[in-house]
């Protein structure tokens, strides 16, 4: 089993290098519609990055849901244009070590909305799936992306933290 700390370093390593094809941009338009693909485009790259590899985990456990998988591609996408690398490093810490981090690096310019971004995410994300058209079903398996309700939603998150 890995480590906490390998898993992180992992996670970091894919943010710096993220990138999205044109080939598997122009792929989504097959089952996105126009105002999905628009809340995709504006995603920060490691997260449409991030998106596209959870989206490729679901279906190599076999899931087919559209459901499922729009969920998984934009489960994220509340995370916001502003949100850095700095902001994301602070919230794992703070996971892992206590509140006291996210207490200590709120006085931090941009830390207070970069940590409040992050733990209002999966509500963001919903809400901004929701107007863009997606089923109930995705945005409520976007909204419980933490604590799955259903066999779907345990796939996600496995997919999600697995990624």
């Amino acid at each position: 089993m890995r480590s906490w700390w390998a898993a992180k370093l992992r996670r970091t390593a894919r943010y710096a290098r993220a990138r999205v094809s044109t080939a598997e941009r122009t792929a989504l338009a097959g089952w996105l519609t126009d105002a999905q693909l628009f809340l995709f485009d504006r995603m920060q790259v490691a997260d449409r990055r991030h998106g596209l590899d959870v989206v490729h985990a679901l279906r190599d456990v076999g899931a087919t849901d559209p459901d499922l998988l729009v969920a998984g591609l934009l489960h994220d996408c509340g995370k916001g244009p502003r949100l850095r690398l700095s902001h994301r490093v602070a919230w794992s810490l703070g996971q892992r070590y206590g509140e006291w981090i996210w207490s200590a690096t709120s006085h931090m310019p941009t830390f207070r909305t970069g940590l409040d971004g992050l733990r209002n995410h999966a509500d963001r994300s919903a809400e901004l799936a929701a107007a863009a058209g997606c089923s109930r079903r995705t945005v409520e398996l976007i909204r419980l992306q933490e604590n799955p309700v259903d066999k779907a939603g345990e796939i996600l998150h496995a997919a999600d933290e697995a990624n």
